[in-house]
C-alpha cells in the first residue's frame, strides 16, 4: 500500500505543476486561486471526516494546525503560484526538487539527527539530475522577475520543509488522530492566510475565475491535488518519514516532461534521459533504508501467506 500510495502521489503531484501554470496564464489571481483551492478541499474533507467520527472543532484551534498550514500550505505555495506567473511549470518542478535536500540538511543542522552518507548522496545525485534536465532551459532563461520568481520557489521549499519535518512531530503528539483529518486541519488554515494575503494584495475579477482555464485548473488541484494528493502525502509521512514521501520532487520533473513531449511536441534530448535516469539513482538511494524494509515486509508477508 506505501508503494501504490506513493506512486499515485508522484503522478498527481506531477501534473499539479502544470495545471498551476494553465490557471495562471488565464489570468487568475494566484494568492486567491491557492487559498480557495486548499480551503474548499479541507473543508470537504474535513466534514466528511467529521461525518465519520474522526474528526472535530478542536483540531482546528490548535497552534500545531496554524503551524503546519503556515509552512505546508501558506508559505509553499503562496510563493509557488506566486512564481508562476513568470517561471515555467517545468523550472518550477525543477528548483521544488531542492526540498528533500533540504530536509535532510535541516535534520542534520538543527535536530542533531545522524544522516547517512549514502542518503546525502542520494539527494545531491537527484537534484544534480534534476538540473541536468532543463540545464538549456536555466542557461537560455533571464530577466529579473524570472530570477525572482526561482527564488521565491526555493524559499517556498525552505518554508515547506521545515513543515514537513514538524508535521512528523504532530502525527506523533496526536496518534489517535486522523491523518487526513489533521492534513484537512492545516489546509483549512492555510487557505484561510492565502485569503488574507490576496485581501490585501490582490484585485479578484469574476470574468478571470470563470473562464476555462481558471475553472478546470482549480477543478483539478482541488479535487486531485488538494484532496487526494495531500492526504496521501501526510498518510505517507506518518507512515515512514519525511523524506521518502517529499522525493515526490524528483520524480514531477519526469513527468511534466513527459507531458511536453506527448502535448507540446517538445524535444527529448540525451540530457534528459542521463537527467531522469540520475534523479531515479538518486532517489533510490536516499530512501535505501526505507526500501530495504518495505521489500522485508512483502518478503514476510509472502511467506505468511
Amino acid at each position: 500500500m506505501i508503494i501504490i500510495g506513493y506512486s499515485l502521489m508522484c503522478l498527481i503531484f506531477g501534473t499539479t505543476f502544470l495545471a498551476i501554470k494553465i490557471g495562471m496564464d488565464a489570468s487568475a489571481p494566484p494568492f486567491f486561486s491557492a487559498g480557495i483551492r486548499f480551503f474548499a478541499a479541507g473543508l470537504i474533507l474535513f466534514v466528511w471526516m467529521a461525518g465519520r467520527k474522526k474528526a472535530d472543532l478542536s483540531l482546528l484551534l490548535r497552534k500545531e494546525t496554524l503551524v503546519t498550514g503556515f509552512c505546508l500550505t501558506f508559505g509553499t505555495f503562496a510563493a509557488l503560484y506566486w512564481a508562476e506567473q513568470y517561471v515555467s511549470s517545468g523550472i518550477a518542478a525543477v528548483l521544488s526538487a531542492s526540498g528533500p535536500l533540504f530536509i535532510l540538511l535541516m535534520q542534520t543542522a538543527f535536530l542533531r539527527q545522524r544522516t547517512t552518507a549514502l542518503a546525502l548522496a542520494g539527494c545531491l545525485v537527484g537534484f544534480l539530475g534534476v538540473v541536468l534536465l532543463v540545464l538549456p532551459s536555466l542557461a537560455a532563461s533571464g530577466g529579473t522577475r524570472w530570477i525572482a520568481g526561482c527564488l521565491a520557489v526555493l524559499a517556498g521549499e525552505l518554508v515547506y520543509s521545515a513543515g514537513a519535518l514538524y508535521s512528523k512531530n504532530v502525527v506523533r503528539r496526536y496518534p489517535d488522530a486522523s491523518p487526513i483529518a489533521l492534513n484537512a486541519a492545516q489546509m483549512m488554515a492555510g487557505g484561510v492566510l492565502l485569503l488574507l494575503l490576496s485581501l490585501c494584495t490582490e484585485t479578484v475579477r469574476a470574468g478571470d475565475l470563470l473562464s476555462a482555464g481558471s475553472v478546470g485548473s482549480w477543478l483539478y488541484l482541488t479535487v486531485a491535488g488538494s484532496m487526494v494528493g495531500h492526504s496521501l502525502f501526510y498518510w505517507l509521512v506518518a507512515k515512514t518519514n519525511p523524506v521518502f514521501p517529499s522525493t515526490w520532487l524528483y520524480v514531477s520533473p519526469l513527468i511534466a516532461l513527459a507531458i511536453g513531449v506527448a502535448f507540446y511536441r517538445e524535444p527529448l534530448e540525451w540530457y534528459m534521459a542521463l537527467g531522469g535516469a540520475a534523479i531515479v539513482a538518486g532517489i533510490a538511494l536516499a530512501n535505501a533504508p526505507v526500501l530495504k524494509t518495505l521489500l522485508r515486509r512483502g518478503e514476510n508477508d509472502s511467506v505468511e501467506a
